[in-house]
């Protein structure tokens, strides 16, 4: 094995029976875990005044570890499964380009734009706290959100433009009916869309509200609609996460069916299906209900020759095909 295959399983395996590939992505873990703490607490003034050396040495220290680990990432990703037949160069291009790749240079760039621009303190630390997502590599669960967003983005895209075009919809027409009796709140359309946002969304603050008949109509109308408006996207990640599920679970049926070409799973096969199962999420009722009905199906019998006539399964097709 090269230090560079060594590399990408020290850094991608997290579920790996290597000691020391858990111990690496634990470590990884808690650094990131410690980071979020960190951000918390400096927010608070006095321990910032009273710890901001501490704080200061910490997230260089932070910054030098998540550096090493991008370049060691995106130098073994020629290595890893999902990029392993691409070139080197178009390897670490693609896996660069990758939503996880992304999470973990932005991780680490505010440090760095911070040494050479002014940055607003409080939106640095903003920006800092995106290391929390991190933490999706190492989560089967978040890991599946991802996926889910991917895959849904046009989908929930086209529902985030329908949204954004009854917010036009909405404040303009509050607007028109309103804007005379209550130009304090609906003086113009921009002041009017806290109306429509809150309205469509149903949350509905109270703090302003239409007083005439037409007006409270054109409310109610809206209240109506924003209900299945706003369950749009929610019905969108509700099918994409059932069908992650599904997907994961094929996953999984594929390595049993290819286990069982020999009739049998053996020892190595049940710790491969074992971490396999801890990589896609699966709880272990799912997969071993999912073991049982595969091992139930009947296999298939495959006749070399033929049942009937005896003769050889592919002389018989030609003859027929002859006949033909």
């Amino acid at each position: 094995m090269t230090a560079r295959e060594r590399t990408a399983q020290l850094l991608e395996q997290s579920h790996s029976a290597d000691r020391l590939s858990r111990l690496t992505n634990l470590t990884l873990i808690a650094i990131i875990s410690l980071n979020v703490i960190a951000i918390v607490l400096e927010s608070v003034n006095s321990l910032h005044q009273q710890y901001h050396q501490m704080f200061w040495y910490f997230e260089i220290f932070s910054v030098a570890i998540f550096t090493i680990e991008y370049l060691a990432r995106v130098w073994s990703s020629p290595d890893l499964m999902e990029v392993h037949d691409s070139s080197p160069i178009k390897g670490r291009l693609k896996y660069m380009l990758s939503p996880m790749a992304l999470i973990d240079l932005i991780a680490i760039l505010p440090f760095y734009l911070s040494l050479h621009l002014a940055i607003d303190l409080r939106f640095l630390r903003v920006l800092r706290m995106l290391r929390l997502f991190k933490l999706t590599r190492y989560s089967p669960a978040l890991s599946a959100l991802l996926d889910v967003l991917q895959k849904e983005s046009e989908t929930l895209f086209a529902a985030i433009v329908v949204l954004l075009m009854m917010l036009v919809i909405s404040a303009s027409g509050i607007y028109l009916l309103e804007s005379e009796v209550q130009p304090e709140a609906y003086g113009s359309i921009p002041d009017a869309m806290w109306w429509a946002i809150v309205t469509l969304t149903t949350v509905g603050y109270g703090d302003v509200a239409p007083i005439t008949p037409i007006g409270k109509l054109f409310g109610g109308v809206i209240g109506l609609i924003g209900v299945g408006m706003v369950a749009l996207p929610a019905a969108i990640m509700a099918s994409g996460f059932a069908e992650n599920l599904h997907q994961r679970k094929q996953k999984y049926n594929t390595y049993i069916k290819h286990a069982l070409r020999d009739g049998e799973i053996d020892e190595k096969e049940r710790w491969q299906l074992e971490e396999l199962r801890k990589e896609l999420g699966l709880s272990t009722e799912e997969a071993l209900h999912l073991l049982d009905v595969m091992m139930r199906r009947p296999v298939p019998h495959r006749f070399e020759n033929c049942p009937h006539c005896g003769k050889p399964l592919e002389r018989r097709k030609n003859l027929i095909e002859e006949q033909e």
